[in-house]
């Protein structure tokens, strides 16, 4: 079962009605803890590869500046923090055993900086949709399969070959690649996704603030301080505009931390054309002030007590402090490198 996302409180295009023809529909991608294969959508997950096709890699610009770790061991963290939260306990006893506590300690301190390989490293999955999946977003011609990678590293800003493209017509694949290469370490553990499934639903969405024109832009921050719903003042930013975590298409992220970016900004790093909204990856699938776009329905109930991996944060990655990271592409050639702004 989809879990569904509420009715918004109120209806944009009828209290603006200017607003109507701005509406766009965007997938939210809902992602949740599974075993994808390579015939599923899905975040974190096996990729359908073409086995005589290069698996893209990335030479970091700089050497690290933080303790390293694997995906072995990101893996291993994982499950044991995992465990130890499912497990039954009494007050004040230890919540990891003995040999659990030397494995976390172990993987906490890193590794050497010294031992590091020389050259580019394999870039890691982050995400791969099949157009059957996202009936509401438009494909390449002749395309049916987005793939997305990255380096989990803190290189994902910006356009480079840190975060790459593949659009593929999936029947094209005819023998898969089985076993991809894996980066030797990784420098930033927040932007390896766990592998999720998904459960994609289409919804509305308005424009984010620094799209709106001043002139309307002033109206609805006036009309949100003033207007009331189902017992509190509305929120256009945070609950009537734009939907919160992963989701294809649609509107891009509002800004928050930083300013909107400036048009030289919002542009092809490839051939300096215009971009639009691609992909969106969000810290979390809601928070305290998007708590209005929480989904219900199967799967989506409160845990009994605070779980290491939560409904609200399935994936595992994090982007910067808790922001979102905005994936643009190239209008004009999809298969350019892709700009991304953390917002």
């Amino acid at each position: 079962m989809t879990p569904t996302t509420p009715s918004r409180s109120l209806d944009m295009a009828v209290e603006f009605p200017e607003l109507a023809a701005l509406a766009r529909t965007v997938t939210r991608l809902h992602p949740y803890p599974g075993a994808p294969t390579v015939h599923d959508s899905s975040v974190g997950g096996p990729l359908l590869w073409p086995a005589d096709e290069p698996w893209p890699e990335y030479e970091s610009r700089y050497r690290p500046h933080r303790p390293l770790t694997t995906l072995s061991d990101i893996r291993t963290l994982r499950t044991v923090l995992t465990q130890m939260w499912l497990r039954p306990r009494v007050p004040g006893e230890n919540a990891l055993t003995e040999a659990e506590r030397e494995v976390v300690d172990r993987i906490s301190a890193g590794h050497m900086q010294e031992l590091l390989p020389p050259g580019p490293l394999p870039l890691i999955p982050l995400a791969q949709l099949y157009a059957r999946d996202v009936p509401g977003f438009s494909f390449p011609e002749g395309t049916d399969l987005l793939q997305v990678l990255w380096s989990p590293s803190d290189e994902i800003e910006g356009c480079s070959d840190a975060v790459q493209l593949r659009w593929r017509l999936s029947s094209d694949v005819r023998e898969v690649l089985i076993t991809p290469p894996e980066p030797a370490y990784v420098e930033n553990s927040d932007h390896v996704p766990d592998p999720c499934l998904l459960r994609p639903e289409q919804v509305r969405e308005f424009p984010p603030n620094h799209l709106l024109d001043e002139e309307l832009m002033e109206r609805l921050l006036t009309w949100s301080d003033q207007t009331w719903s189902e017992g509190r003042l509305v929120n256009y930013c945070d609950n009537l505009s734009v939907a919160p975590g992963w989701k294809l298409g649609g509107w891009p992220a509002h800004f928050t931390f930083r300013d909107p970016a400036e048009s030289d900004e919002l542009q092809c790093g490839v051939c300096g054309g215009p971009v639009e909204a691609l992909l969106t990856v969000g810290s979390s699938e809601w928070d305290g002030a998007t708590y209005s776009w929480r989904p219900v329905g199967e799967g989506m109930e409160e845990p009994a007590e605070h779980p290491y991996r939560s409904t609200c944060e399935p994936t595992m990655v994090t982007i910067g402090r808790g922001y979102t990271l905005q994936f643009y592409s190239c209008i004009s050639m999809p298969s350019h490198l892709p700009r991304t702004i953390m917002q």
